[in-house]
């Protein structure tokens, strides 16, 4: 059967995410220190404790990327001294701070010809576990909806966000094809759900698991071709 939905990942599928997740921290850090001085010298351990004690207490918050780092940003700023109120607010300020420096990617060139070329012919949407927004990066026209599992409350691997992108996208399991990165995320979970996975794999590197992608490509410039070879076959 055709394929008519394509559903794409972000981080790491469209841009590489590490520099630009290390670059945001950094100017958080910048602003912190200029507006929340109290908070000093804030330990990384201290910070990855108040995030393991959150989760415990609340775990659906491990997809919930955004919520998450600002109930760490609140937490640390009160254990800093900082009354509940104004530590809420430069709470938000700051996360705030970091989300518009998280959009400072540099998207893949060959991303926005593909998504121009396949829009044309397919239904596309989004899928993703972080708090990325196409609206920010000028890729929202390519596509009619984007499944976030801040919104959700629940993330890939879980079959539900696919399941949730089948209903929007009008197509059956079989007719819809999911590209991403992340071996269990995107692969195992797009396949539980009973689409195709193609593994996007820029790096070459070996795969490991058990279970086999549908397809890996190195670029989305590849991705007409082999939807194309699917069709012929």
């Amino acid at each position: 059967m055709s394929i008519r939905l394509i559903t794409f990942d972000l981080d790491d599928t469209f841009w590489e995410t590490k520099p630009a997740i290390q670059s945001a921290e950094t100017v958080l850090r910048d602003w912190l220190a200029k507006h929340a001085p109290r908070l000093g010298e804030f330990p990384v351990e201290a910070l990855g404790a108040i995030r393991r004690m959150l989760v415990e207490r609340e775990p659906t918050l491990r997809h919930r990327v955004s919520e998450l780092r600002r109930r760490i940003l609140q937490h640390a700023l009160g254990d800093a001294g900082y009354p509940r109120e104004e530590a809420d607010e430069l709470a938000e300020r700051a996360f705030q701070v970091f989300l518009d420096a998280r959009h400072e990617v540099e998207i893949f060139p060959d991303v926005q010809p593909t998504l121009e070329f396949l829009a044309n012919h397919y239904t596309l949407g989004v899928i993703t576990n972080g708090n990325a927004d196409v609206r920010r990066l000028g890729l929202a026209d390519y596509f009619q909806f984007t499944l976030c599992a801040e919104e959700l409350g629940i993330g890939k691997p879980d079959p539900h966000p696919f399941r949730q992108a089948l209903r929007l996208g009008g197509a059956l399991p079989e007719q819809a094809v999911h590209i991403g990165d992340h071996a269990e995320d995107d692969i195992a979970g797009a396949q539980q759900a009973g689409l195709r996975a193609v593994w996007f794999n820029p790096g070459q590197i070996a795969w490991t698991q058990d279970y086999q992608p549908d397809a890996q490509i190195r670029s989305l410039a590849e991705l007409p071709k082999l939807l194309l070879d699917w069709r012929g076959n």
